[in-house]
């Protein structure tokens, strides 16, 4: 007989709704569950239990969201009120707000009770997550290898059944890139989908939460969820013409796809199984009835400089407390070093040029529906393996070269998703992106829904499931 954590995200709201389980039965299965993975830094348990009585014995309301009664977790990244929140960083090891951002608002108004804060590396900079406050977060698949980052305790989670669906937030691939890793369906929304309020912390436009879930409905019921303009917003996408869950459902007619391999931002060989798992793609998605067509690299490589500069001055905007510099990782404290050495003008300008950059871009895609490439240049890296203490450049060049595709679709603001179309003959999980125009999520999720629908070996599961 199937265990709860066997049903996805959606079968178990429909398995409360029809009462054949209650939210504190789904938190209770769920904190009985060990965590192997390095999931979670810090877990809230009893809040989640208490949240889920409150929500056992209130009913379920008339206008229940999708995932009502459903547990979650929250990125470490996002101030929890009365709940130890590290953003990934040792300066930060004691640090409790006194009041929750939007998104974590959100999610418990959606009836959503959280089992904890899920890890995350210092700041959300690496694309890996291996913080000094927890353990490193690691994929299901091969527990020595990283589960990806910065979302990477959100997807080592979901992946290893330990939560049924997770938020995570995106920069630069913080969402697609452990979805990869850990053979997730990891969902970037359009800039201005989901609401930054209250704190608003980056002024360049790169970072948006997102969503990992194991199957493409469960992302976009999530994705329902979160999306929504908040008063004070600086930037916002349209109003979807109806739910993203109601999208996958949506035949997304005969499109044109662009794809292209060369790597966007660092010099690299790409590895055969990400190859591989991108031809595919493109027989698969041709097979479906659509156009495939090769396109050239649409984002130039004088780029990646206004891109890192824009990077470093975010990570400096991130200070440690007073007297606990000393605890920020190496790597932490280099581009804070690179951001502050960059002055005012430099930066405007440098948004500026990155913004250019979009819209060229943007143009060059136009008469695109989606935009196919990579997710990673390679599977899943060994824990370590990617860090170097020692040489922070060295550092950043091995992210860069692990991740040359992820970070254009943030300066764009287009939406992305991840999805795990292929495993490595010794059962490693590769991923494939797809992107759509900017506010074209619907028929995003729509031809996701499709693809997977047509890949039933997308939802396999990991040895320790």
């Amino acid at each position: 007989m199937a265990q709860l954590h066997d049903l996805t995200a959606l079968e178990q709201c429909d398995a409360v709704r029809r009462g054949e389980v209650s939210p504190l039965e789904l938190v209770e299965h769920y904190a009985g569950r060990a965590d192997d993975v390095g999931a979670f830094v810090t877990t809230t348990h009893e809040l989640a239990r208490e949240h889920a009585q409150r929500l056992t014995e209130a009913g379920r309301p008339a206008d229940a969201g999708p995932l009502w009664g459903v547990p979650t977790g929250i990125k470490d990244l996002h101030p929890t009120a009365g709940v130890r929140t590290t953003f990934g960083s040792a300066a930060y090891d004691d640090f409790v707000p006194d009041e929750s951002d939007d998104l974590v608002l959100t999610v418990e108004a959606a009836g959503m009770p959280s089992l904890g804060k899920t890890s995350t590396p210092e700041f959300g900079s690496p694309c890996y997550t291996e913080p000094d406050v927890a353990p490193p977060s690691v994929t299901p698949w091969d527990t020595a290898r990283s589960a990806g980052g910065s979302s990477g305790g959100a997807a080592a989670a979901v992946a290893a059944g330990l939560l049924p669906v997770a938020p995570g937030s995106d920069g630069g691939g913080s969402i697609r890139i452990p979805a990869s890793c850990c053979g997730l369906v990891g969902l970037k929304p359009s800039r201005g989908r989901v609401s930054g309020a209250p704190r608003y912390g980056d002024p360049v436009g790169l970072a948006t939460p997102g969503t990992l879930a194991r199957t493409v409905r469960d992302a976009a019921a999530l994705l329902d969820v979160l999306e929504g303009r908040r008063v004070g917003d600086p930037f916002w996408a349209p109003p979807p013409t109806s739910s993203f869950l109601d999208a996958c459902d949506r035949d997304p007619g005969r499109l044109r796809v662009a794809r292209f391999i060369a790597p966007v931002i660092a010099e690299v060989d790409v590895d055969p199984s990400s190859v591989m798992a991108w031809e595919d793609a493109s027989h698969l998605l041709e097979s479906l009835g659509h156009d495939v067509e090769d396109v050239p690299v649409p984002i130039p490589s004088d780029a990646v400089a206004d891109f890192e500069t824009c990077w470093a001055v975010l990570t400096a905007l991130s200070p440690a407390p007073p007297g606990r510099e000393d605890r920020l990782r190496p790597l932490t404290r280099w581009l804070s070093e690179r951001g502050h050495a960059v002055s005012g003008p430099e930066f405007g300008l440098a948004i500026g040029r990155l913004r250019q950059h979009a819209a060229a871009a943007l143009a060059a895609l136009a008469a695109y529906d989606i935009v196919l490439t990579p997710t990673l240049a390679r599977p899943p890296a060994l824990v370590g393996e990617l860090r170097d203490d020692a040489d922070p450049a060295r550092d950043f060049a091995n992210q860069k070269a692990f991740t040359p595709w992820t970070s254009a679709w943030n300066v764009t603001g287009m939406p992305a998703i991840s999805l795990p179309l292929h495993w490595t003959d010794d059962g490693l999980p590769v991923g494939v992106m797809l992107a759509a125009r900017p506010a074209e999520e619907e028929l995003l999720v729509s031809v996701a829904a499709q693809v997977e629908s047509a890949a039933p070996w997308m939802d396999r599961r990991p040895p320790d499931w």
